[in-house]
């Protein structure tokens, strides 16, 4: 699933090419996927394009919002005015399920293979209570994010493990499998550690981490190892960057012992014994 430096990868690039147009037309091929009244939005202008957690916000006129949430395979690719294809050859094809064409002629393809993302239509009050409802916790690349905003929000979870609790979207947003692994590898802490024993030192280097990696993956626009592509069909970079990620029975990058992975909660989290402690 992308996570926020994918999303915000997304969000950046969409920005300089959709904002000041108007929503011409709309087709789509699979109702489940579209929620509302899409007649509303067919002439409104785009306002501005932002991101709460992993969901994407298009602002338009009229006080009406379009939301993206990518689910686990879901792209949104930009043709330009008069283009059938991307530069590096993506194009309308059996995954795209939502078509949305715009006053120049250039066109915003919602694909997903597995079905599971969704668009949805909502006026600004019920953007707010919709967005209030996800209980979303703090952006971890805001101001408000400190040091010590993090160490009071670990010590109300001094049972949790700290690999799902950096997951949980009600605790922190838009962090998912991928750069929790990173992160708590860069830290040196075990996925399985609970809170409460983690030392100052561990709580510090987490910290450091989140603001480190989330930080240099946007600048390599994302991770692209499945279906995660940015708007121009072209892949993210991170992922020749990832230190145990998806490396399982390779060498650690530091004590060259072997990356090794445990299931919590249903999920897989790849790690160094030999490093993470």
């Amino acid at each position: 699933m992308p996570e926020l430096p994918e999303v915000q990868t997304i969000v950046s690039e969409l920005k300089n090419e959709i904002v000041g147009k108007k929503i011409a037309e709309v087709n789509y091929n699979l109702p489940k996927m579209v929620v509302g009244d899409i007649k509303k939005i067919i002439g409104a202008k785009i306002a501005s394009v932002s991101r709460r957690a992993k969901i994407i916000i298009v602002k338009l006129g009229g006080g009406l919002n379009l939301l993206f949430h990518l689910k686990m395979t879901g792209q949104l690719i930009y043709l330009p005015a008069g283009k059938d294809k991307t530069k590096v050859g993506e194009r309308i094809n059996k995954y795209t399920h939502v078509i949305f064409k715009l006053s120049d002629g250039s066109r915003l393809l919602f694909n997903d293979l597995r079905q599971f993302g969704w668009v949805k239509i909502f006026g600004t009050e019920d953007l707010k209570k919709a967005i209030n409802k996800e209980k979303y916790g703090p952006e971890p690349l805001s101001k408000e994010f400190t040091l010590a905003k993090f160490q009071q929000m670990l010590a109300q979870k001094p049972n949790a493990k700290i690999k799902p609790l950096l997951m949980d979207q009600s605790f922190i947003a838009g962090i998912g499998n991928i750069y929790s692994d990173e992160i708590l590898y860069f830290a040196k802490v075990h996925p399985l550690k609970k809170v409460k024993d983690l030392n100052q030192k561990d709580i510090e280097k987490i910290y450091e981490g989140i603001l480190k990696i989330l930080r240099a993956a946007i600048l390599a626009k994302g991770t692209s190892i499945d279906t995660y592509r940015r708007t121009t069909g072209e892949k993210g970079t991170y992922a020749l960057k990832r230190q145990v990620y998806q490396r399982k029975g390779l060498p650690c990058y530091h004590c060259q012992g072997k990356v090794q992975t445990v299931k919590i909660g249903g999920r897989t989290a790849h790690f160094c014994p030999g490093c993470q402690k």
